[in-house]
């Protein structure tokens, strides 16, 4: 199995978090689900073009959250997440994206009455493209 993870040299966050971070959204957001076989530690490494000890210390942390379960001599897969825990998580990302968006509004000038014609402007187009 193919996961759709990406590292870019040219982020400031080291390799380990993005894959880290990547992996927590697909799980958390459904795309990856419960009971999903994720490829070994030596394989996502390889598939990555990163080391083995990156991919082991992200499935660590991973198992650590619970998000991930590994048993020995048979693989790892995904672990069941609640649904509150996914509505939280989905909440967090969509706050966390709000609040970048507000700051480099702000940085470029922008008063709040613009920031939320904006915001109206980009929903819009979004539903638009939705109902395409």
């Amino acid at each position: 199995m193919r996961i759709p993870i990406q590292i870019s040299t040219d982020s400031a966050d080291p390799i380990y978090h993005q894959i880290e971070t990547q992996f927590r959204e697909l799980i958390l957001s459904g795309q990856l689900s419960t009971g999903t076989a994720l490829p070994s530690i030596r394989a996502l490494a390889q598939e990555l073009g990163c080391s083995v000890i990156t991919t082991r210390r992200v499935y660590q942390d991973l198992e650590n959250e619970g998000l991930i379960r590994t048993r020995k001599g048979i693989g790892t897969f995904v672990s069941e997440v609640e649904g509150n825990e996914r509505e939280r998580f989905r909440e967090e990302a969509v706050i966390t994206a709000f609040r970048e968006a507000v700051e480099i509004g702000v940085r470029m000038g922008c008063s709040p009455q613009v920031l939320r014609e904006l915001f109206e402007s980009v929903l819009g187009e979004t539903r638009n493209q939705e109902g395409e």
